[in-house]
């Protein structure tokens, strides 16, 4: 079986860097908060990240991530976009595919700060905030 190239014109708006790096992670849910998980990066760009983790997630998640951002040229303006909550990029899972060998390679997009008072996004980090408030009494 031959995989095809795609051959057509570029749609993301943003250069993917081949990126490897091992990355810290929580699922902002009131089940899994509390869990920090852990897993590797394979490539990025100002509007996302692509990692590997053994993990299973959901398309439509919300993650807190942790990697080195201060190693790439491109975090000056990552930083400027996103939203940072806790030295950690806060991200939507946007695909989730299962590898050959049963890790999950996935798929986000940083939540801009403009992004974060949508309703569907705003519950889970209000969420991620409170869990913090909670741990410092």
């Amino acid at each position: 079986m031959t995989k095809e190239t795609y051959g057509g014109p570029e749609r993301r708006q943003f250069l993917r860097l081949e990126y490897t790096t091992p990355i810290d992670y929580k699922i902002c849910k009131e089940e899994t908060i509390s869990k920090l998980l852990q897993g590797y990066s394979s490539n990025v760009s100002e509007a996302g990240l692509s990692f590997n983790i053994k993990n299973k997630v959901a398309m439509g998640d919300i993650l807190w991530i942790f990697f080195d951002r201060d190693t790439l040229s491109i975090c000056e303006d990552l930083e400027k976009r996103s939203l940072i909550y806790q030295k950690g990029i806060v991200g939507k899972v946007m695909r989730v595919h299962e590898n050959h060998d049963g890790t999950y390679g996935v798929g986000i997009h940083f939540i801009t700060r403009e992004e974060k008072n949508l309703t569907h996004i705003y519950p889970r980090v209000h969420f991620l905030e409170n869990q913090q408030e909670d741990g410092q009494k």
